[in-house]
This record gives structure tokens, C-alpha cells and sequence, in this order.
């Protein structure tokens, strides 16, 4: 409940700076707009966004056929959560990473990259994937989407207003310095305001994933090392879109600036080591 009140906070905040950029540009007018499309932005991301990042990431979808192994292994978890089982799509990268897409469990995906299912052991993979379904049965990716959506709805007005200038609240021209200071301080709230949103629905998924595959210790050894691996191989696809990043298992953008100290997932170090608490704990309950 916690956990829901705060994320419901955070989105407010969001929706609250998209209005306030709308508003620096053209006034009380510009803030309702802001408020409008804010909502057309939500609505939208309610019922496309899944097909948006998929399209985004070029994913292709398989089934029994074409990928039966893959498959079975994201049936299997799905049953063991008590999930519907979700579409399952391949995204041909040979960055290893994987996420899940959709407005709620009954229009749910799990895709993961063809660099993924090389790196990792099928154990590892069962990991993966039970902390992809963590995230379809806590309800975090319709919040993700949405969040990924304004955040880069909010770049882009806030790159607006720095080139057009905007009115203040009685319709006189805005400082231009002013306009300035929002297009570089707005996009960094946006990325705060999701970084606080991911990061503890990323602790979340992976104690719920460890739950569902009964092997805390097999997405600790996975999550280490898709970590050492993901440095040196570039995701195209999240480098293009940024907003998406916070979906992913693994932060994909290149770790240097105000992208590494803006990171919308908890360090590696820190996962690993929760997770194998939560394997020490088991085993000695067992």
C-alpha cells in the first residue's frame, strides 16, 4: 500500500511538472493544455504504449514453434505465478537485457534480447524472466510506461521552451534565462521522478521474481552477470529512446555524467546482495 501511495505521489509530481513547463510557455492557457495532453498522453500510453516500446525495440513475438524452449520456460513461471500467460517476444540485440510491457496481466509481454539467452545459463534465464513476471503481477509496467511517456514528453517541451520562450501568468514574455534553466533543470526532475519511481519497484521485482523461480541465487548470478557483460555492448534501441531504459532488467544506456549518476536502477552490488540473502535465508530455513 505504501509502495502504491508513493508511486501514485510521484506521478502527480510528473503530471504537476509537465503542467508547470506548459504553463512558463503560455500562461494559465498553456497550463490547462499542459493538463490536457497530459491526460491524451495517459490515456494513450494505457492502451499503446506496449505496442509503441515493442515497435521501438523491434521486437519479433514467438510462440511454441518458433521459440519452444524460451516459451515453455515463460509458461511455466507465468502458471507458477498464477499469471495469464503473457505474448513472448525476442528483441535481436546482442546486449543482454529483457523487459515487460503492457496495461495489466491479462495484456502483458516479456521480451528479452537474443544476447541475453547467450549469456546466461537456463537457470539464470528462468531468473530473468520470474522477475519480468514480478513486475506484470505487481502492476509496475503500465506505471513504467506511463512515467517513461511525460518524462519524455517533458525533454521535448522543455526544449520548447528554451528555443520560443514562453508568457508568464499574465501573458507578458517570459525571461529567457528562465527558459533556459527549465530546459536544463526539467528533464533532470523528470529523471528523478522516475529514478524514485524504478528503483524500489526494481528491489520489489527481484525478491518477487526470486519467489516465483525458487532460486534467489540464480537471478543474483544472473543480474551479475548480464552487469559485466552489458558494459562493453551498446542497446541501439535504448540509446534512440532513453525514457524506455527504466523498463529493462539492467540500466542499458552508457554509464557515463548525468546518465550513471541519474540511473533508474539500484546498483548491481546491492541486488546481488539482497538476493543472496534471501538464499541464505531459505537455506537455512530449509
Amino acid at each position: 500500500m505504501f509502495n502504491m501511495m508513493k508511486t501514485a505521489i510521484l506521478m502527480a509530481a510528473i503530471t504537476a511538472l509537465f503542467m508547470a513547463i506548459g504553463a512558463m510557455i503560455g500562461g494559465r492557457t498553456g497550463m490547462m493544455l499542459a493538463l490536457v495532453v497530459a491526460l491524451g498522453m495517459n490515456f494513450f500510453s494505457y492502451w499503446f504504449s506496449d505496442k509503441m516500446v515493442l515497435k521501438m525495440y523491434n521486437a519479433r513475438e514467438v510462440d511454441a514453434t518458433t521459440a519452444p524452449r524460451f516459451y515453455a520456460m515463460v509458461q511455466e513461471l507465468a502458471a507458477k505465478a498464477e499469471l495469464p500467460m503473457p505474448k513472448v517476444y525476442l528483441i535481436n540485440e546482442n546486449a543482454p537485457n529483457a523487459f515487460a510491457t503492457g496495461r495489466n496481466p491479462e495484456n502483458a509481454a516479456v521480451a528479452a534480447t537474443t544476447g541475453i539467452m547467450q549469456v546466461l545459463s537456463e537457470r539464470e534465464l528462468r531468473g530473468v524472466m520470474a522477475h519480468e513476471l514480478a513486475h506484470v503481477k505487481h502492476r509496475d509496467i503500465l506505471i513504467s510506461t506511463i512515467s517513461a511517456t511525460m518524462a519524455g514528453a517533458i525533454s521535448m517541451l522543455a526544449n520548447f521552451a528554451m528555443f520560443f520562450g514562453g508568457r508568464d501568468s499574465e501573458g507578458r514574455p517570459a525571461n529567457p534565462i528562465a527558459g533556459i534553466a527549465v530546459a536544463l533543470l526539467a528533464p533532470l526532475a523528470a529523471s528523478l521522478i522516475q529514478m524514485a519511481i524504478s528503483r524500489a519497484r526494481e528491489f520489489e521485482a527481484d525478491r518477487g521474481g526470486a519467489e516465483i523461480s525458487g532460486d534467489p541465487q540464480a537471478l543474483a548470478s544472473a543480474l551479475d552477470k548480464i552487469h559485466r557483460y552489458a558494459q562493453g555492448i551498446p542497446l541501439e534501441a535504448a540509446e534512440r529512446h532513453p525514457e524506455t531504459a527504466q523498463m529493462m532488467i539492467m540500466n542499458p544506456l552508457s554509464g557515463g555524467g548525468l546518465r550513471g549518476l541519474f540511473s533508474t536502477h539500484p546498483a548491481t552490488e546491492e541486488r546481488v546482495a539482497r538476493l543472496m540473502a534471501m538464499a541464505q535465508g531459505g537455506a537455512r530455513g530449509g
